[in-house]
């Protein structure tokens, strides 16, 4: 994992913040990210996250990178750093921690995010929202998501926001091409 984790902080510099995924990892697991150096952590759920922080606390910098529910935003608010899945008022309305606003570039109905539309509306309600993120549809090319990548920092731009959250394990490289600030890498982290 160390050099899975040296690997890519090489391939996309210092400006890019690896969010290490931890959906997947076991709370005794997350010892293994410390000693290889990770320090920044994203979790998907709330629940997971309580039971992760109040083990590891300030050894990671904690993001929240799952739906958020605006009854989880107690949670969220008390440990997080920063919240990439702001997709709704009520969320907004209760988070006091920065956030990215989470954009459904697809249009897919199984995906979070808002239309591109109601992202004026959704900034006029919280003055922590620091920038975008997006899934664009699932593909085993890389280059497919290129034009969801472009888009988003195409609106980030128009909005002046500078934080971009996209990217994941299979798309990165592509992602950091197009402008991420951020990427949310698991599976190319901890593969043997």
């Amino acid at each position: 994992m160390r050099e899975n984790y040296a690997r890519i902080r090489d391939e996309v510099g210092d400006r890019v913040t690896i969010v290490a995924a931890t959906k997947y990892v076991s709370v005794g697991n997350l010892a293994l990210l410390a000693e290889a150096g990770i320090d920044v952590v994203g979790e998907n759920r709330a629940q997971d996250l309580e039971r992760k922080h109040a083990e590891y606390g300030d050894t990671f910098r904690w993001h929240f990178i799952g739906h958020l529910q605006s009854n989880k935003a107690k949670v969220v608010n008390r440990i997080c750093e920063l919240v990439h899945s702001l997709d709704s008022e009520s969320a907004a309305r209760k988070l006091t921690v920065p956030a990215l606003v989470e954009v459904n570039l697809s249009g897919e109905a199984s995906k979070s995010g808002i239309d591109p539309d109601d992202l004026p509306c959704l900034l006029q309600l919280s003055s922590e929202v620091r920038g975008l993120m997006t899934m664009p549809p699932e593909t085993d090319d890389p280059e497919a998501s290129r034009p969801y990548f472009a888009r988003l920092r195409e609106l980030a731009q128009q909005h002046g926001l500078q934080e971009l959250s996209m990217g994941t394990s299979q798309d990165y490289r592509v992602a950091v091409e197009e402008g991420a600030t951020l990427i949310r890498v698991g599976s190319v982290l901890y593969a043997d």
